[in-house]
């Protein structure tokens, strides 16, 4: 065989080779690709799931710190309403006792005006008038409650009388010491007489 009928040989018998080193190739690097691919898919979905799972879970730290903050303001704002609640309580108590204290002056003042002459009288009733002005200026009521039912809410019955003919028992003979209240809350009780 002639040196080109060699060469002509050897080049048919290196395609085969040849063509089938290029399928095996392409069918490699399909197969890299591919793994690369889903290597590729998995890499950005494991990263995808670990930030949905750090999402998920910041915002749930973001909901608590919400929730805390939400109760923390809810809880100083009745804290707040309670203190200033209880400030003014005690305001209005305070006020109360010393006008508690001012009660027997007025008893005074009343008994002093019944016993005195006509100047006296005058001058007394001008100090009385300003002591029953500085009471309602207060919001303080009388309780007089001469001939009406005995309430025991409001009065102490510190005597009783048997009823007269026609004269209904329970009922408020005679006031010895008025009673004073402000609003609903009574400051003293009047001491009174009752029929029985």
């Amino acid at each position: 065989m002639s040196e080109k009928n060699k060469e002509v040989k050897e080049e048919e018998q290196e395609k085969p080779v040849a063509e089938n080193c290029g399928e095996a190739c392409e069918e490699s690097a399909d197969a890299a690709e591919a793994s690369a691919q889903e290597t590729a898919k998995e890499q950005p979905e494991a990263e995808k799931d670990a930030a949905a799972e750090e999402l998920a879970k910041a915002k749930a730290e973001a909901a608590d710190y919400k929730d805390k903050w939400i109760r923390s303001v809810a809880e100083f704002e009745n804290f707040r309403k309670r203190n200033a609640e209880t400030r003014h309580t005690s305001y209005m108590e305070g006020r109360a006792d010393i006008l508690v204290k001012l009660f027997p002056v007025g008893d005074n003042l009343e008994r002093a005006l019944s016993m005195c002459d006509d100047n006296t009288k005058k001058g007394i009733e001008m100090v009385l008038r300003s002591f029953r002005s500085l009471l309602e200026g207060e919001g303080v009521e009388t309780i007089d409650p001469a001939g009406e039912e005995f309430d025991p809410k409001y009065c102490e019955a510190i005597m009783s009388e048997p009823a007269a003919d026609g004269v209904e028992p329970g009922y408020v003979k005679e006031v010895f010491l008025k009673g004073y209240k402000k609003g609903e809350k009574v400051l003293r009780f009047a001491q009174v007489k009752v029929t029985s």
